[in-house]
């Protein structure tokens, strides 16, 4: 089956698109999935955002990559919930969309994006516009159909040398082939960025395992990606101690392809209750 608007979209319907207001949409997380991670919460918010921008600018570019100053988490999201999606578009303009937004369940904010700039690139490049610009139409009128997410096949990571407690590294092999490429993107595949942010998170979390305390995702700021990914990659990942004080820790996490660095975030862990 086809994977495009199926493998790796998460907006089904667009229920609130007007001029200088924020556009609304809702997401069903499939039931069947074992979890739907964080970063595929910001993945929704962001597609909500790129497509008031697309329209804006009558399909002729989209946002890939880019940065995020701050992604807070306040909730783990859970298969079968129904997210409720806003994105407060801040500029539209050929070469940069800039956004925040939010996710809610059940009217509580459980994902809060701010200060996000997406670089535009032509949309030909990597999707058909006139099949994008239906999807649109769907999305605003009937709907797309919930459920159609099979979840994202695992990418094992391979730790490397590192430093107990101080440093982790680990590399990372791009699949030379994934669903998720047929829809990110048809005509040109990229490693999705929150793929990479959630590995990093991962790496994040096995270095603070190794820190006395019960340490959990507090926010991500400062999140950079400088470089698509194409399929078949081989990275090198690291997490390295930034700070720490009584109730916090500081985690740096950087992504390299040899020398060159693609991307990298402060990640900020806080200290649970005993």
């Amino acid at each position: 089956m086809d994977g495009h608007f199926r493998a790796f979209s998460f907006v089904d319907r667009i229920t609130s698109v007007s001029l200088g207001a924020p556009i609304r949409g809702l997401y069903q997380i499939p039931s069947g999935l074992a979890e739907f991670p964080g970063s595929l919460v910001a993945e929704a918010v962001g597609q909500l955002a790129a497509w008031a921008a697309m329209a804006k600018l009558d399909f002729q570019v989209r946002p890939v990559a880019g940065l995020a100053g701050k992604v807070e988490f306040h909730a783990a999201a859970q298969p079968g919930q129904m997210l409720e999606l806003a994105a407060d578009i801040e500029t539209a303009e050929l070469d940069a969309v800039g956004y925040g937004g939010t996710a809610s369940v059940d009217g509580k904010i459980i994902l809060r994006l701010e200060n996000c700039v997406g670089p535009m690139m032509p949309l030909s490049e990597f999707d058909d516009p006139a099949l994008v610009r239906e999807r649109f139409s769907v999305l605003q009128n009937s709907g797309a159909a919930s459920g159609v997410f099979g979840g994202v096949p695992a990418v094992p990571l391979q730790p490397t040398e590192g430093e107990t407690g101080k440093i982790s590294r680990a590399t990372l092999h791009v699949p030379a082939d994934a669903p998720f490429f047929a829809d990110h993107f048809p005509r040109r595949p990229v490693f999705p960025g929150t793929l990479l942010m959630n590995l990093n998170l991962q790496l994040a979390a096995a270095l603070a395992a190794e820190i006395p305390g019960r340490w959990h995702l507090a926010s991500v700021h400062d999140v950079k990606l400088r470089s698509f990914i194409p399929p078949g990659e081989s990275l090198e990942l690291e997490a390295r101690l930034g700070g720490r004080d009584d109730s916090s820790l500081t985690i740096i996490v950087e992504t390299r392809k040899g020398k060159k660095l693609l991307g990298g975030a402060r990640v900020r862990l806080t200290l649970s209750p005993s």
